[in-house]
């Protein structure tokens, strides 16, 4: 059976973003690569001494929920708010104090508030580029 897994890009701050990743979410690191770990076999151009320190390849683990990050250089990195990941959430706190610890030179879209589906959801683009929905799945908690 395929398994979907998000996969994260990022363009030299991988590494800041899987820390600030696991503060949010009380995520668990299950493995980080640096680009001087990896055979050489894995990529075909030279690297400079700081993509050597670049993040080859992790994997976080948000609830029991796997992603992967890396440190991409070898196509122009982008970003795109076509795709987003959603988080959820048991309470409505514990979307506050996930947004507390993301939204620092973030860019909301939907303000922290409660809808017709959730008591508490916010979407915004963090520091990284990355769109989030952080939110509760009903509206009593």
């Amino acid at each position: 059976m395929p398994i979907l897994i998000p996969t994260f890009n990022f363009s030299g701050k991988c590494e800041e973003a899987l820390k600030l990743y696991q503060k949010a979410f009380d995520a668990k690191l299950l493995c980080m690569l640096r680009y001087s770990d990896a055979d050489k076999r894995d990529y075909h151009w030279e690297l400079t001494e700081e993509q050597k320190k670049y993040v080859y390849h992790s994997e976080l683990l948000i609830g029991n929920q796997r992603i992967m990050l890396s440190d991409n250089i070898d196509v122009p990195f982008m970003t795109s708010y076509a795709t987003f990941l959603t988080v959820i959430f048991d309470t409505k706190e514990e979307v506050q104090k996930a947004y507390d610890v993301l939204k620092e030179n973030s860019t909301t879209i939907y303000p922290l508030d409660s809808t017709t589906y959730s008591s508490c959801r916010v979407v915004f683009i963090d520091k990284f580029g990355f769109r989030w929905g952080l939110m509760t799945e009903q509206t009593e908690r």
